[in-house]
């Protein structure tokens, strides 16, 4: 049980400079934000060299300016307002801004103008928005460019009377100050919107899951209801079948058409008593059950010829009763899930055990499997994580925006899909290695929240 999520495909391979991607960043958004820049940049430029009267190349910072202004002209005439950049291409754009930024920074002071504050925007943009790969291209032009102004740049703009000149040492703290600030930044930026991502598609994939359940349910409770209907219908076909037949002379042509007519009708009662109780064979409509026939319910669809799945009851009291608990979709793929994951890695054995006493009622799921790795118990639960053979490694995870969320299954979904939905019963799930080997999945919730007088289970996935 190296990782207990679910297996599947290895998602698709993402090269270092991508020109794909999920078009997370419109070009309106990027345009807007530049615009903005031009008006910050032309007020400061007025301000200093009219307002100020400092010295300072006022055509070619004037320039620097002019060329993102045409660029944004040109990307709005050529692009629609909905235009949808790939990571490439906003990349591309990112960086023209950190080398324009670059570039004015050069002729008013490098390092030392206060305003090289702003290479930290082009990165962070990059960090929400792209992914890893080109995001680390921005962050190393943006190192670039202020390792180029910080060894050759004009001298920053001051009152002719006056000079300032920073020591040596000090721009190098100032260097060192903006490295580190870029690079920080850009980490924690990239690893908030990727963990923000994954979280959203993952639960995205669960409401995909409970929906299924919850259609499953509706069919159930549909086909309670036609065989409710059909069955008196069929009962009077099978009774004017069995009259024909009593009626009609044994060598009679027609008396094997009676037969065959009572046969088929026969035949639909029995196809529709099965489905007036769905449960033994789908989800059917929510029932209440005793703990034990609830989990053996669950556990029968996972038991195999390799792996022997048992059933245990323990009561605290001998005289306590057996908890009735609702058979809701929550619970019956929460549980269906973990158990399936246990067989999945078990050598030759799972047990599930149910404990209760007069506070809380306990599920536990044990196996006899390699258990969980010890750098994947502090990341289960997060989805898109999985080690089965063919996937990352142990303890790696993967943000995979654009994968399609109908095919949750076999991208790491299966725990945290499980464990969203057992939370959503009011379940705490904890995973551990026992002293005995194997692994183990504790679930438990306080009395009366499955098993009380009614289903108190909030399903909506927020």
């Amino acid at each position: 049980m190296a990782l207990r999520a679910e297996d599947g495909k290895k998602p698709p391979h993402r090269t270092f400079f991508s020109s794909t991607g999920g078009g997370r960043v419109r070009l309106r958004t990027l345009i807007n934000l530049r615009w903005l820049a031009v008006a910050g940049q032309s007020a400061s430029l007025f301000l200093v060299y009219f307002a100020l009267a400092y010295p300072l190349p006022f055509l070619h910072c004037a320039a620097v300016i002019l060329a993102s202004v045409v660029l944004n002209i040109a990307l709005a005439l050529h692009y629609a307002a909905s235009q949808r950049l790939s990571n490439r291409e906003a990349t591309f754009y990112l960086a023209f801004d950190v080398a324009q930024l670059g570039a004015l920074l050069y002729f008013t002071g490098g390092i030392t103008n206060p305003f090289a504050l702003m290479f930290l925007a082009p990165v962070v943009i990059a960090a929400t928005s792209l992914n890893l790969s080109n995001t680390m291209i921005l962050v190393f032009c943006a190192f670039g460019a202020v390792s180029v102004i910080g060894m050759w740049h004009e001298p920053l703009p001051w009152p002719e009377a006056e000079s300032l000149m920073l020591p040596p040492l000090y721009q190098v703290g100032i260097w060192s100050a903006l490295v580190l600030g870029i690079g920080f930044t850009a980490v924690y930026a990239w690893r908030i919107a990727s963990e923000s991502a994954r979280m959203s598609a993952g639960l995205s994939a669960t409401q995909l899951a409970l929906s299924r359940e919850r259609r499953m349910a509706s069919i159930g409770a549909l086909a309670t209801a036609a065989a409710h209907e059909l069955g008196t219908p069929l009962s009077t076909i099978a009774v004017v079948a069995r009259e024909l037949e009593r009626v009609l002379p044994e060598n009679s042509p027609e008396i094997e058409d009676a037969r065959l007519l009572r046969e088929q009708a026969e035949r639909c009662r029995a196809i529709i008593a099965r489905l007036a109780h769905p449960e033994e064979d789908m989800l059917g409509g929510i029932a209440r059950l005793p703990l034990g026939a609830f989990l053996d319910d669950i556990a029968r669809h996972h038991r195999c010829e390799d792996v022997e799945v048992l059933v245990r009851m323990v009561a605290v009291r001998e005289d306590d009763m057996v908890p009735q608990v609702w058979r809701v979709p929550e619970l019956v793929h929460g549980l269906g899930n973990i158990l399936e994951n246990a067989v999945d890695f078990a050598q030759s054995r799972v047990t599930l055990e149910a404990r209760w006493d007069g506070s809380e009622l306990y599920v536990t799921m044990d196996d006899d499997g390699p258990g969980f790795a010890p750098e994947i118990l502090e990341v289960l639960g997060e989805p898109y994580v999985t080690s089965r053979p063919g996937h990352h490694a142990p303890g790696e995870t993967t943000m995979m925006p654009d994968a399609p969320i109908d095919g949750h299954e076999g991208m790491g979904l299966g725990f945290f899909i499980a464990k969203v939905l057992l939370e959503q019963t009011g379940g705490l799930v904890q995973a551990t290695n026992p002293p005995g080997g194997g692994a183990r999945v504790a679930i438990s919730w306080a009395r009366g929240v499955i098993d009380g007088p009614e289903p108190l289970i909030s399903t909506d996935v927020e």
